[in-house]
């Protein structure tokens, strides 16, 4: 079996399993999406939506956020961790949007990239989940699993972005990225993994 032909055949498993793929992290619009998105850097989606809330009475648009002072925002983020880092981004990325877009979240990845606290994989799935642009976000998550299926040999996430796209259709992208967290977290998880109850490494074998 080729390496296309397997990523075919996951791909048929992941669509089986999970036909839909809700965004895990709440929001509302492109700026609660990337707010929330730097805020789930080293922290869960659970904990970054039980945290949004707060944030986004406080202010849930560029313009009230850029008023905000930095450390008001820091005390209700503290609990996602990074909060000096991501609030001074979050206060600056909104400043620059105001200054620099006209308000709206730029809709392109040079563009979002140049904002602080944002990423290439940040801007990845806000280009994918709130502009529609096909993206393949690739985390340490999507990093492991992709491994550990054979599908890639990165030694970086920006590598294994590579191999992705390579074997997936463009047109699958944005939702895929979705698909092949949901099935880590509940059947291939980084530890205490039963190889024999997953449904892709029971087929396709491991590498750990």
């Amino acid at each position: 079996m080729t390496k296309k032909e397997k990523a075919a055949a996951i791909h048929k498993i992941l669509d089986d399993l999970f036909p839909e793929t809700p965004i895990p992290l709440d929001h509302k619009d492109p700026y609660t999406l990337l707010v929330a998105v730097l805020l789930s850097a080293q922290c869960t989606d659970e904990r970054v939506n039980k945290i949004t809330p707060a944030l986004f009475e406080l202010a849930d648009n560029p313009k009230d956020m850029a008023l905000k002072e930095v450390e008001e925002i820091k005390e209700i983020i503290r609990p996602c961790g990074l909060s000096p880092r991501k609030s001074k981004a979050i206060s600056e990325l909104s400043s620059i949007i105001i200054n620099k877009h006209g308000g709206e979240v730029p809709q392109s990845f040079d563009d979002l990239e140049a904002l602080p606290g944002v990423g290439h994989k940040t801007a990845s799935v806000v280009m994918s989940q709130a502009f529609g642009v096909p993206a393949f976000p690739v985390d340490t998550h999507i990093h492991r699993l992709t491994r550990r299926w054979g599908l890639s040999s990165g030694k970086n996430v920006d590598q294994t972005e590579k191999d992705l796209k390579r074997l997936f259709p463009e047109e699958s992208w944005n939702k895929l990225h979705l698909q092949i967290i949901f099935f880590g977290r509940k059947y291939c998880p980084a530890r205490s993994h039963n190889k024999e109850a997953c449904p892709i490494c029971s087929i396709y074998g491991v590498r750990d």
